[in-house]
């Protein structure tokens, strides 16, 4: 099933077993799909969409951080509720020795040597990797790897 066609159908899902949290988040996505197809006047293909999503868990987890600092936990736990209903419209994680191994080639790829390289390396890997590993955690390793 294609994606936008799963997301719509857990909105329905969400309605019928009247789960609130689910229904708000994924109209909230839906918000900024269609947002994205009237940027884009036509509509957005796979890979943008899991960019929305990740985008959007993104945002959440901004608002987690800024809810803690203000003490506000009932909150922050809504919003990791939330970061738990989006994941389930991305493909599975990679695992860590995927996440390398990719790294690997991706470095190989572009003949990276050094962290100045590090754009290169990041263009080449971050299609591959979108929505299956966090932008932050992939700079990361990539940047440890050119290190050490």
């Amino acid at each position: 099933m294609e994606l936008l066609q799963r997301i719509e159908q857990g909105l329905k899902d969400a309605m019928r077993e009247k789960d609130e949290n689910k229904r708000n988040a994924i109209r909230l996505l839906l918000t900024a799909i269609k947002n994205k197809e009237k940027e884009l006047r036509r509509s957005p293909d796979e890979g943008e969409i899991q960019q929305l999503i990740v985008s959007q868990i993104k945002q959440r987890r901004d608002s987690i951080e800024q809810y803690v600092k203000a003490g506000r936990q009932e909150l922050a736990a809504r919003e990791e509720a939330e970061i738990g209903i989006l994941q389930t419209f991305l493909p599975e994680a990679l695992s860590p020795e995927e996440l390398s191994k990719l790294i690997d080639e991706a470095l190989a790829e572009a003949g990276a040597q050094s962290v100045k390289e590090m754009g290169k390396v990041m263009k080449i890997l971050m299609p591959k990797v979108a929505g299956r590993a966090e932008g932050k955690q992939v700079n990361e390793l990539v940047r440890q790897k050119l290190q050490g």
